[in-house]
């Protein structure tokens, strides 16, 4: 991630995860997505916990594709979106983060208007990988895509500590030779 002047230089920095101690959970959620693409495209966390999570996205002209129809990648990024909130909301104690290995998302229908809903279950919590499937409905409650994420969970980095250089181990087998 680029800043806007090319530097190279990252141009944000990773929110800490709400406790649900100022506000409800859902809210703190919500607000944690503000000013980051998912906020940009208006998604919202109804209810969360470690387990399962619900959000939803209003349709709207700017969501759809040339055909008139949601575009996939919006369902894709709703349904990814809610699963991240129960992922970080999920993680060991110790980790430090998380990121998606593979997503797959089976189109049942699309939206046109109204509002999706996705609904997000924690399905496997392993200490090294998270399993989470979502539906995501459109306003009359018909499931319009199938979707499931694996999660690899991120733990610090220990320090690396060589007691020698490479080089230094080269010239010493070099000179054992």
């Amino acid at each position: 991630m680029a800043s806007p002047d090319g530097d190279g230089a990252p141009v944000g920095r990773p929110r800490e995860t709400p406790t649900g101690s100022g506000r409800p959970i859902a809210d703190e959620m919500t607000a944690m997505l503000d000013g980051r693409f998912p906020g940009l495209v208006g998604m919202r966390i109804l209810e969360a916990s470690a387990s399962e999570v619900t959000g939803e996205l209003r349709v709207r002209e700017e969501l759809l594709a040339p055909n008139g129809y949601l575009h996939a990648a919006t369902v894709v990024a709703l349904a990814d979106t809610v699963c991240g909130v129960g992922a970080r909301l999920a993680l060991p104690a110790e980790a430090s983060g998380f990121t998606t290995l593979e997503l797959k998302t089976n189109y049942l229908g699309t939206a046109r208007s109204g509002t999706v809903t996705v609904d997000a279950t924690l399905v496997h919590s392993g200490r090294r990988t998270q399993l989470w499937d979502a539906t995501v409905r459109d306003g009359a409650g018909r499931a319009i895509a199938l979707f499931r994420c694996t999660q690899m969970v991120l733990y610090p980095s220990a320090p690396q500590q060589h007691s020698t250089s490479r080089s230094e181990h080269s010239n010493t087998e070099t000179e054992q030779a």
